[in-house]
């Protein structure tokens, strides 16, 4: 949800520009404040930010996004194993014209994700089907030490100029075979029917995979074991934050007609986290549309899924709770901002509010990116967030 002002909205971010009057309402309730989710040295990626949010030192359990996305996949990766994330995205004019192909269906990027596994697929190479454009490629004897750059971050670059490379010595072979199958992957896909088909339509091709964000299984401890809740549940389309909440002792709660964007189910979504919150100490439902809004620069779109989820999430759970005889605490904040004028994640604070029932409430009326500097939790960082949000509200 997070952004920057922008001309067209005077001056103004889509947070502050769109009607939220709910989510407005828990800020007027609650309490407020920045939280800061990328530490010093790290890259603004969603895995970073939701590791932060979940209270973990990523500096110590982080091991790559594809690990944990395999984990909501369920696939093991085993000793010897590197896992990485992998796209199937669009280039043009040898140029990386979108991270998504299109935001590719389900169903036409698994027949392209099965033929390169039958076609590339080997005693090295695994492919893996998941959700759109995003996959799982798992490497037997990968280095890690490589650098790997995000596509989204990289729209309208060379794809030749961000391939990946070796950071060491010992990781030239890994960097020079992830790139030898990037581009037999651009050879087979170019002529896939899939694509003829989608290029016929006008839309955007999936002419290449891009691998990235790669690691080995990680150790993590669960959130039971680091906060003391008995129990918890993660709702999410991402398989990256599914995989997330199961290395966090979290149950995975799959959602008919999730999808990861504005069109997604936000009913159903709300629904299951009532329906959970009857049985778990914690639920962590996590919305992706107004993130990707962000990544396609479109703010007309990133107004209206800041207004889909005030009124079709945070409204229909507001209501439920409030009339139940066990408060229930509610938080809201993005991941990390992800600017429609830049199209990509950046590093700042995001504003949060925790609205407790009968606690007490600042001086903060709005929820916006300016207003939550003004709240009473300041600046928070590292494991703060969490535990001040399941601090005793008498305690």
């Amino acid at each position: 949800m997070a952004d920057e002002p922008i001309d067209i909205l005077g001056n103004k971010t889509p947070l502050q520009k769109a009607r939220k009057p709910y989510i407005d309402l828990l800020a007027k309730k609650g309490s407020s404040g920045m939280l800061a989710t990328v530490p010093d040295g790290f890259k603004p990626g969603s895995e970073i930010a939701n590791l932060e949010v979940l209270g973990y030192d990523v500096a110590k359990c982080f091991e790559g996004r594809g690990a944990l996305e395999a984990a909501s996949m369920g696939v093991a990766v085993l000793p010897g194993e590197m896992a990485m994330r992998c796209n199937i995205i669009c280039i043009e004019n040898k140029k990386i014209k979108n991270h998504s192909a299109g935001h590719i269906s389900n169903e036409e990027a698994k027949e392209l994700i099965d033929y390169l596994q039958k076609e590339l697929g080997d005693d090295t190479f695994t492919f893996h089907n998941g959700i759109s454009y995003r996959h799982l490629l798992i490497m037997k004897g990968g280095d890690k030490r490589i650098s790997c750059t995000p596509p989204h971050d990289v729209p309208g670059t060379p794809f030749a100029d961000v391939m990946v490379k070796a950071l060491v010595p010992e990781a030239e072979d890994t960097a020079r075979k992830l790139n030898e199958l990037t581009l037999k992957s651009q050879e087979l896909l170019a002529k896939h029917p899939v694509n003829l088909k989608r290029i016929e339509m006008g839309k955007d091709p999936a002419n290449s995979i891009w691998v990235w964000s790669a690691g080995y299984k990680p150790q993590m401890k669960t959130m039971m074991e680091s906060f003391g809740i008995k129990s918890g549940a993660v709702i999410s389309a991402v398989d990256l934050i599914k995989g997330i909440g199961i290395y966090a002792g979290l149950k995975s709660i799959d959602v008919e007609g999730a999808t990861g964007l504005y069109n997604t189910n936000y009913e159903g979504k709300a629904q299951a986290a009532i329906d959970a919150l009857k049985t778990h100490d914690f639920v962590f439902l996590h919305i992706e549309a107004s993130d990707e809004a962000g990544h396609e620069g479109d703010v007309d779109l990133k107004i209206k899924t800041i207004e889909y989820l005030d009124n079709r999430i945070v409204r229909p759970i507001y209501e439920e709770v409030s009339k139940w005889n066990e408060p229930v605490t509610i938080a809201v904040l993005p991941d990390h901002p992800t600017p429609c004028a830049i199209r990509t994640h950046t590093n700042a604070p995001v504003p949060f509010i925790i609205y407790r029932p009968n606690g007490i409430a600042d001086a903060v009326e709005n929820y916006d990116e300016f207003s939550a500097q003004k709240g009473s939790y300041g600046l928070l960082k590292g494991t703060e967030f969490i535990e001040t949000l399941f601090k005793k509200q008498n305690s």
